[in-house]
């Protein structure tokens, strides 16, 4: 037969954990057709040349809901081999919405995952009002595939309106919510996402709808899932529900389907929790339940200055602060009596929901604006405090004040245990994934996640075999998120796959592109060592360029897929 290409000379790692094997590819009609020692024809062919020929990754948590509108391919998540990525997470998509809500929407993103206001009213068309049609307005061009999850938030204003974080839904709006996530999952949407994050706010400070929402609610919009008999439900902060007391176990037990939830990992602010989490997380799995959380193969380091900073919103002194203007933000670090109050808050007792550690040690002056500070660059608060005699606090406080808020500061605290890491990776209770692609923009970008997991965990660590990495990075997720056509480098498999060198694939550093609407700029993390990137049996990138093509589709559920053939 005549293939439409025809990769030659791989090492194949299939998806499904067992040894790699030599051979060659065949695609047609965008299909995986044969696997082995081929010689037929072909429209294009990739020499591999021992390289590795594995499916495409899939990103399985994103945030590019408003992204995908003007950048099709979602970078950066392409360049590290995805093929597949899924937005709408944390009850935060962009539909359904009345053309009145648009605007509070979109603060709902915009602050929950720190993308900025103008960068979302330069770069939304706000082409669509129900779920079906956002999917057609995405699915007109990708360079990816994506599937969409529909968000409680989005619903929850919907059918409420502008005091949906006020109050309980009346039976009649609980009704038109489970019509609409009926709706969403008819035309092919993954799952509903919803969200126990307490720290996730609007652009006013309001807590978003679906934090608002009581249990009572989210069964019975999980009970829309077990009557369609598909899709997952994705849950943001669903970490501390679980442990308290079995929320997510209790939920995927009520509607029979699975619970992907954030996060399983290690932190500075709960030293030792993920220990407690991974024996919660096997006893649960042990007992057939699917409530699983996700896990992160990176560290995360977030850099800010105070004039976008979020470390402290935990705090109900600082979020209102944290969410005013600059001259607001300066005069109120300037004042004493504030200042002691913002102090006392720092002070006071860890608890679940906290969003700083207290750890100064931790919080180090990347970039000092004035000539005169240079020397701080790479040393902590902590150890300037020490140095001065000073209390932490004043010394951060007073070191933006005096560059009027331009001092770029870091601030490390989740995943820098390498041995806990290394723990929770091996674990088969959790799945590999949380990139959060799309979100926290100019804050740290974590879509290197695959790349770091083949380079770092698997070449330099030894931890786990590259075949079993991969399988973590594919067919995990594509089964997890009910993708049943990806993932697996087989017959009949839809064609996307990744072709990379497993000697040189890394993640590059962090750089900075002004690549967004109004101008807006975002960190960057490019990739080496991925040579292919195929979506659907065409090449979308090679080498990290561009092909031109957008042979992208937006995923549908398996009943969807079997309703229509």
């Amino acid at each position: 037969m005549t293939y439409d290409l025809l990769i030659k000379n791989g090492r194949i790692v299939d998806g499904s954990g067992r040894p790699a094997f030599h051979g060659d590819v065949g695609v047609a009609h965008g299909k995986i057709v044969e696997l082995g020692r081929l010689s037929g024809p072909a429209r294009q062919v990739i020499e591999a040349d021992g390289r590795v020929v594995a499916p495409g990754f899939v990103d399985n948590h994103c945030h590019y809901d408003a992204q995908v509108l003007w950048d099709p391919l979602c970078s950066f998540s392409c360049n590290h081999g995805a093929t597949t990525v899924i937005i709408g997470n944390c009850s935060l998509a962009l539909a359904p919405v009345k053309a009145d809500a648009r605007e509070k929407l979109a603060g709902m993103l915009s602050y929950v995952e720190a993308i900025p206001m103008e960068v979302l009213q330069a770069g939304v068309p706000w082409a669509w009002e129900t779920f079906p049609e956002y999917m057609n307005v995405i699915g007109r061009r990708l360079g990816v595939n994506v599937g969409t999850l529909v968000g409680h938030s989005a619903v929850r204003l919907y059918a409420m309106g502008k005091d949906c974080s006020e109050r309980e839904a009346t039976a009649d709006e609980l009704e038109l919510m489970r019509g609409l996530v009926r709706e969403a999952l008819e035309a092919g949407a993954l799952g509903l996402s919803i969200t126990r994050n307490m720290n996730h706010f609007d652009i006013a400070g309001t807590r978003i709808p679906a934090a608002c929402a009581p249990e009572s609610e989210l069964f019975a919009l999980a009970d829309v899932l077990r009557e369609a008999g598909t899709g997952v439900i994705q849950c943001g902060g669903g970490t501390n529900p679980e442990l308290k007391d079995g929320l997510l176990s209790r939920l995927s037990q009520a509607c029979g389907r699975q619970v992907m939830y954030n996060t399983l990992l290690e932190q500075a602010r709960q030293p030792g929790r993920w220990r407690t989490h991974l024996a919660h997380v096997e006893k649960t799995a042990r007992r057939g339940i699917r409530a699983v959380p996700l896990c992160n193969p990176g560290s995360v380091v977030n850099r800010f200055t105070m004039k976008n900073c979020q470390v402290f919103r935990s705090m109900p002194t600082w979020l209102p602060i944290l969410q005013g203007s600059d001259a607001e933000k300066l005069s109120a670090y300037r004042d004493p009596a504030i200042r002691a109050t913002l102090r006392a808050e720092v002070e006071a007792p860890l608890g679940p929901d906290s969003t700083f550690s207290k750890r100064w040690d931790l919080m180090i002056v990347e970039e000092p604006q004035r000539p005169g500070n240079r020397s701080l660059a790479g040393q902590s608060i902590a150890a300037i405090a020490q140095a001065r005699g000073k209390d932490p606090l004043d010394v951060f406080l007073d070191l933006a004040v005096e560059e009027e808020l331009g001092t770029v500061f870091s601030l490390g605290e989740i995943n820098m245990d390498t041995e806990a890491v290394a723990q929770i990776l091996g674990s088969p209770y959790a799945v590999v994934g949380l990139s959060d692609g799309g979100a926290h923009v100019q804050f740290h970008s974590n879509v290197g996640n695959p790349t770091r997991l083949l380079g770092y965990w698997v070449r330099e660590k030894g931890i786990m075999s590259l075949e079993h990495a991969v399988r973590r990075l594919t067919f995990d997720s594509a089964t997890a998120f009910g993708i049943y056509d990806r993932g697996l480098v087989q017959p009949g498999m839809a064609a996307d796959l990744v072709v990379f060198d497993p000697d040189t694939v890394r993640p590059c550093k962090e750089d900075v592109v002004h690549d967004f609407p109004s101008g807006g700029w975002r960190m960057r993390e490019l990739a080496e060592g991925i040579h292919y990137t195929v979506v659907n049996g065409e090449v979308l990138l090679e080498k990290g360029e561009h092909t031109g093509t957008h042979p992208g589709r937006v995923l549908h559920n398996a009943r969807y897929q079997v309703a229509r053939g």
